[in-house]
């Protein structure tokens, strides 16, 4: 099995041929630590690699796999997490320099990295992301810019950037992600892979906050799903938490979707108009799901009015009070754009923030109310393509991704998935949103579309094959 091929393997994948004998967890997690080696200076998607602790993690997992005695289906599978994410001697920064390096070291595992260990994963490092995840791009003060695999001249979109970077490259067949606006679901689609944000509440958090959510980044639905039996498992430090699920989110994921009521949601109703590539690629999608049998309708914009000034309110404010408390030296090592965005809150009055949290209950309901005769909702995942890697966001400002948002807001899942292509040969994201509480729903609707568009999930070409691709 040539080196490629092994990088690419699924987690269900490795853990059949774990079970087999065929494969070895040793022998994989070296192989992808050389490939981290060989490919990481050029995507920067990782900022911390544990070669001792994965490979001493990967003996122990084969030892386990030998005895036929596996903690899970995902014993000995490679994990990396979101920077933000605590694991236990390993550093956090939140992507920026003006971290104190002294005090960066984690003690204790965050809950998704600890119901993971349980599990057997391996965590193999740190992926990149933007300063305080403030931005929905690939580039941070402390790590630089993160690159696309798909094109090293484009952006990953973030905050979850080397997240995405790192599945799409090959370096890891897992990861986890945060998102509270998109940080999820904008590297999966700008990477050409597979993402849910989970419902609110639904995986456990170390610091809860509104909006906020943990999910899994995969290559695969089915990957997606064994993740999610693993770190949805309850852990008291949340006191945000929906009670325990004890369902496997594998059962019914290919049921199909005969019989649902699935809305096409084309234009939100503010913020940039979608591409043109990005609508025709929800037209091809909505003409898959009719063909798979779903009873398929366009759905009318869900804003008459833009609500992203009341989420940023909302968000920045919080950001603001964290700038604030940092020294000026401090201040000065955090990236001058995400530095002045955070000054601009010092001037808000508080009544216009509490009329925004006012306004927070009105959009939720127009977003909840979108549902009220359909099952699901697909929409594009971000108006516009995979822009230049250097910048911060799109020419049209943050408007770019008002798609996503809504349903941090309204506490809905909703997965993106590979949709399509461009012209230029770059992942386009389908966005598939389900009711609050229907995740298992949204990877069911996800694997339906995985199954019938096989051709459209795949991996990046090889360097040798496209110039300047990884």
């Amino acid at each position: 099995m040539g080196s490629d091929e092994i990088s690419y393997l699924s987690a269900a994948e490795l853990s059949a041929g774990y079970r087999s004998g065929a494969l070895s967890p040793v022998e994989i997690v070296a192989a992808l630590f050389s490939r981290i080696e060989a490919l990481n200076p050029r995507v920067n998607a990782l900022y911390f690699v544990d070669a001792d602790g994965g490979l001493a993690a990967a003996r122990a997992a084969e030892e386990r796999w030998r005895r036929g005695e596996p903690n899970s289906q995902l014993d000995g599978v490679p994990v990396t997490l979101k920077d933000s994410i605590w694991v236990a001697g390993m550093p956090s920064y939140h992507g920026t320099s003006a971290a104190d390096p002294a005090r960066a070291v984690a003690a204790v595992d965050a809950p998704v990295t600890a119901r993971l260990k349980e599990a057997g994963a391996i965590p193999i490092g740190k992926t990149t992301m933007p300063d305080y995840g403030m931005i929905a791009s690939g580039i941070s003060s402390r790590y630089g810019v993160t690159r696309n695999p798909w094109d090293l001249s484009r952006n990953t979109g973030g905050s979850s950037s080397g997240a995405g970077a790192a599945l799409a490259a090959g370096l890891g067949p897992l990861a986890i992600g945060t998102d509270v606006g998109g940080s999820i679901r904008i590297p999966a689609a700008f990477c050409g892979v597979f993402a849910l944000k989970p419902s609110y509440g639904r995986v456990p958090l170390q610091f809860p906050a509104p909006w906020l959510t943990a999910g899994p980044m995969t290559r695969s639905v089915s990957d997606a799903a064994l993740m999610m039996n693993v770190i949805t498992r309850p852990d008291r430090r949340d006191f945000a938490s929906l009670p325990f699920d004890p369902r496997d989110y594998g059962d019914g994921l290919d049921a199909g979707v005969s019989g649902l009521r699935i809305g096409v949601l084309e234009a939100i109703g503010f913020g940039l108009p979608a591409d043109p590539e990005v609508r025709t690629m929800l037209q091809k999608a909505a003409r898959c799901f009719a063909e798979l049998g779903a009873a398929v309708e366009p759905i009318p914009p869900i804003f008459a009015t833009d609500p992203e000034p009341d989420f940023d309110r909302c968000v920045h404010v919080g950001s603001y009070l964290l700038f604030a408390n940092l020294s000026a030296e401090q201040q000065q090592a955090v990236m001058p754009v995400i530095a002045d965005w955070c000054r601009r809150r010092a001037s808000d009055d508080v009544l216009d923030l509490m009329r925004s949290q006012q306004a927070i209950g009105a959009i939720r309901r127009q977003v909840l109310g979108a549902f009220d005769n359909l099952d699901y909702v697909i929409a594009p995942t971000m108006a516009v393509l995979p822009y230049a890697a250097e910048l911060p966001w799109p020419p049209g400002g943050t408007s770019h991704n008002p798609f996503c948002f809504p349903f941090n807001m309204s506490e809905q899942p909703a997965a993106s998935i590979n949709g399509d292509y461009s012209r230029e040969g770059l992942p386009i994201g389908l966005q598939i949103i389900g009711k609050r509480f229907d995740d298992a729903g949204v990877l069911r609707v996800a694997r339906a579309y995985e199954s019938a568009t096989a051709g459209m999930q795949r991996c990046p070409p090889t360097a040798a094959q496209r110039r300047e691709k990884v």
